[in-house]
Formats: C-alpha cells, sequence, structure tokens
C-alpha cells in the first residue's frame, strides 16, 4: 500500500515545490528529497517537453543518454521539436519550478517513455528547485506510467565518442564525415562574420565624430567576438605581408595600435556592417545571452590572468581574446550553416544533461571549439587562441600553451556556478588550480571583481 507523501524524518531537507508536494501527496506517493550529487550513478529521469501540429507530448528517458529526435521519429511517425517557451512556460511558470519534473500527472500530456527507465530499484527526478531531486522506488514510478506508451528510443553516451585529436583527413562515420568535411570546406572559403547590430550602429556614430581616436574604436571592437577576431585576422595577415619574422599580435590594441590604424579598422569594419542581412530569428535568440557570456567570460579571464604570479603569467591580451571568442565556433554555425544550427539547437534544448560537443559530435562529427580552433589556424591568428579554443573543456590538458584553455575552463564553470553561461556545473579540479598557480579563493576573489563591476557590465550590455 502506498504511504503519504514526503517524510518528515530530516527537517534539514528543502521542501519541494508546492505543486509537487501536493500531487505527491494526492497521488498517495512515497519519495525521499535528496541533494544533487554530480558524481551519483543512481539512475535518473531526464523529461522533455515536445511537440508537433498533433498536439504535445512528454518525453521521459534515462539522464544517461541522448535524446536523438530523428530516431524518436521512426518511432513515433510524428516530426517532433522541443516545445516553445511559452508552452513550457505556461506548465511550468505559474509554479516557479526550475525544471520540468518526469511526472506525467503534473502536466496532463500524454507520455512517451523509454522502457530501459525502469531497469533500476530506485530513480531520481528533477524536483523542481534546483540541486534537490526526488528518489522513487521503481515500481512506484511504474504505476505513475500506466497510461504512458513505451518504447526504445535512447542513445546510451557511453556510446558517443568525442576525438579532438582526430587528423583533419582521417575517414569519419559516413553521414557525420560528410558534414563535418563539407563545414571544413566552406570555411576554407573566405567568411565574413558581421558585427553585432548594436556594434554597426555604434560604427555609424563613431565615423561622424570629429575626435575619433584609438581608444575608442579599439574598445568598440573588444566587446564585439566576431569584429575582434577579424581584426587580428587582418593584422595578422597585414603584418605578416610587410615582415617575414613579424612581431606577434598578442591583443586587439596590438592589431589597431601596431598594424592596421583605427582609420583603417573603421573603414574594414564599415564594409562589414554594411549591407549586413537582417538577423533571422534563431539567431536574433542567441545573440543576447551569447554576447554576454562571451563579454563575462573575457573579464573574468583577464582578472584570473593577472592574480597569477607575475613569471608563470600569460599575455592578458590574449586571455582576454580567448574569452571573447571561446565560442566562437557557435557563432560560426549559427550565420554560415543555418540548416545545421536549426538541427543542433532543437537536440540541445531536449538534451541540456549531456555536453554540447557529445550532441555536436554526433549530429555533425564535429563540434564548435574544432570549428573555432580551425578557422583561428586558417585566419593565421595566435596558436594559443587555437589551443585554447580546442582543449577548454579538457582541465587535464597539460601540453603547449595549456595554460589559455585551462583558463577558458576555469572562467566559465566559475560563471556557471554563479548562475552565468549555459552548461553543466562541474566541480574544479584542484590539479587545475594547482597548475595555474592559482588558489580556489583568489580565483573566487577575481569573480567577485568581476561580479561587482556587474552594473557596468550590464550598462554595457543594454546599450542600443
Amino acid at each position: 500500500m502506498r504511504q503519504s507523501a514526503l517524510p518528515a524524518s530530516n527537517l534539514l531537507q528543502p521542501r519541494l515545490p508546492q505543486v509537487v508536494e501536493q500531487l505527491l501527496k494526492r497521488l498517495g506517493i512515497a519519495a525521499r528529497v535528496v541533494h544533487e550529487t554530480p558524481d551519483s550513478s543512481q539512475p535518473r529521469v531526464q523529461a522533455a517537453l515536445l511537440e508537433d501540429a498533433v498536439g504535445t507530448l512528454l518525453v521521459l528517458f534515462p539522464h544517461d543518454q541522448l535524446l536523438d529526435l530523428n530516431r524518436l521519429k521512426a518511432v513515433t511517425g510524428r516530426t517532433l521539436a522541443a516545445a516553445g517557451a511559452a508552452r513550457l512556460q505556461q506548465l511550468i511558470g505559474p509554479q516557479r519550478l526550475s525544471a520540468l519534473p518526469g511526472l506525467p500527472a503534473l502536466t496532463g500530456v500524454p507520455c512517451l517513455y523509454d522502457e530501459r527507465l525502469l531497469h533500476g530499484q530506485t530513480l531520481l527526478l528533477d524536483s523542481g528547485r534546483p540541486h534537490v531531486l526526488l528518489e522513487i522506488d521503481t515500481e512506484t514510478y511504474r504505476g505513475l506510467l500506466d497510461q504512458a506508451s513505451a518504447a526504445r528510443f535512447g542513445i546510451p553516451l557511453r556510446r558517443l565518442r568525442l576525438n579532438l585529436k582526430r587528423p583533419p583527413d582521417d575517414p569519419m562515420e559516413a553521414v557525420q564525415g560528410f558534414t563535418a568535411r563539407r563545414i571544413r570546406q566552406r570555411l576554407e572559403r573566405r567568411v565574413e562574420i558581421p558585427p553585432l547590430q548594436k556594434t554597426a550602429q555604434k560604427i555609424l556614430e563613431l565615423r561622424e565624430h570629429a575626435h575619433l581616436c584609438a581608444d575608442d574604436i579599439t574598445d568598440l571592437v573588444e566587446t564585439d567576438p566576431a569584429l575582434a577576431a577579424q581584426v587580428v585576422s587582418w593584422a595578422g595577415l597585414a603584418f605578416g605581408a610587410e615582415d617575414p619574422a613579424p612581431q606577434r599580435i598578442l591583443s586587439v590594441e596590438d592589431a589597431i595600435v601596431r598594424v592596421l590604424g583605427f582609420d583603417l579598422v573603421l573603414n574594414l569594419s564599415l564594409g562589414l556592417s554594411r549591407d549586413k542581412p537582417a538577423e533571422s530569428p534563431e539567431l536574433q535568440e542567441i545573440m543576447t545571452p551569447y554576447w554576454e557570456q562571451a563579454i563575462y567570460t573575457a573579464t573574468l579571464m583577464e582578472g584570473l590572468c593577472r592574480a597569477i604570479p607575475r613569471p608563470q603569467r600569460p599575455e592578458p591580451g590574449l586571455a582576454y581574446l580567448a574569452g571573447l571568442l571561446h565560442n566562437f565556433g557557435y557563432l560560426i554555425l549559427a550565420h554560415i550553416f543555418p540548416p545545421h544550427f536549426r538541427l543542433l539547437s532543437q537536440h540541445l534544448q531536449v538534451n541540456p544533461h549531456v555536453p554540447h560537443g557529445l550532441v555536436e559530435h554526433h549530429l555533425l562529427g564535429i563540434t564548435r571549439e574544432q570549428i573555432g580552433a580551425w578557422l583561428m589556424e586558417h585566419w593565421k591568428m595566435p596558436e594559443e587562441l587555437a589551443v585554447a579554443l580546442l582543449h577548454q573543456d579538457a582541465p587535464q590538458y597539460r601540453d603547449r600553451h595549456a595554460v589559455y584553455a585551462n583558463l577558458i575552463y576555469l572562467a566559465a564553470n566559475l560563471l556557471r556556478n554563479r548562475g552565468i553561461g549555459s552548461g553543466p556545473q562541474e566541480a574544479i579540479p584542484q590539479a587545475l588550480l594547482e597548475r595555474l598557480e592559482l588558489s580556489r579563493a583568489k580565483a573566487e576573489e577575481a569573480l567577485d571583481r568581476v561580479l561587482a563591476a556587474e552594473t557596468a557590465l550590464r550598462m554595457l550590455l543594454a546599450q542600443p
């Protein structure tokens, strides 16, 4: 016989969202409240809300699997996509839930589940409150699915492999390999990424200034990832053409002041801005969070860099650039490969628990980090940038120029742990901090300084 909802033995445990607590009580379900632990191997339910012209479908599958929408189509005969933000907000917004719990009775929509969900003795479910989970006996949970349909459609994550060391010309699996090669071939042709809309407007305004100086254009370029990358690339090409053994370009300021001059940069930037096509809805949706994360990461990278003892300190200008461009491959996909980007976006929405690199490699045979790193090489950018972009998700990376890749990993995770940026939160390895000669306290202090300046950053991000 089912017991009443929640055990009252541990008064220190957080309360569940009221709507979840009431539902469990009404159903007579015994559930234990547990804290989320990153290294837990206990089976966990992942919930995704999908829709098509037929209607809405709640899909439940194991947390250690990837939901492939093409496989789901083969099972259901429906072309399902992630439910729109308005539909999801309609279900979880009024209850102030942070995530959709895997409880079919809560949504009231048809449900499909992967039959491998029910293989263990107990299951963990999102409670709708951050880092708080429900633990339910599998047989009890089976009873909650008595009106749902069962099938087998998830892809176990253990089958997915990410090989960043694969030489460019090695054969890959058919579909992904063909897609990856096509992406690389397209990038070998000239690629120009227009500045952000607000950057383009400021460029036009600067052109009218009678007393324009290098600092004005430098400050502007340093807040636009696409423009910053192209300016440094132009400088490298110009420097290399004049000097067979050129001095290295170490920052946007280097590129503008030592090589190009602000008049040339302004004119080239105007050229990129002119006849800029209207941004697609997909681009409009991603640009603000993309830009925000780039600025925060770059600013924190520079702060972390300056906290490293001077003898081991990397170049602050390159550290800033690495942070600004750390997600550049994602921007390339959005601008240059819209169909691939739409496919990827749909899968990332329904698989927030899966590292984006695994999703990208599964669908495209190449990741945003590989795209960004390859473009850095193709544009003759500093080698440090290509290394940083390629290995930013590998805290164990220790080879040439590892400090820049390690700093991106550290900065991104520090920010995510404070709610800035997307992706799973991870414990920062002590070994990485020791290699950087940074204490955890120093790293947190650098983050605190960035967040203390958050008002100024927000004003920058909000400028029209």
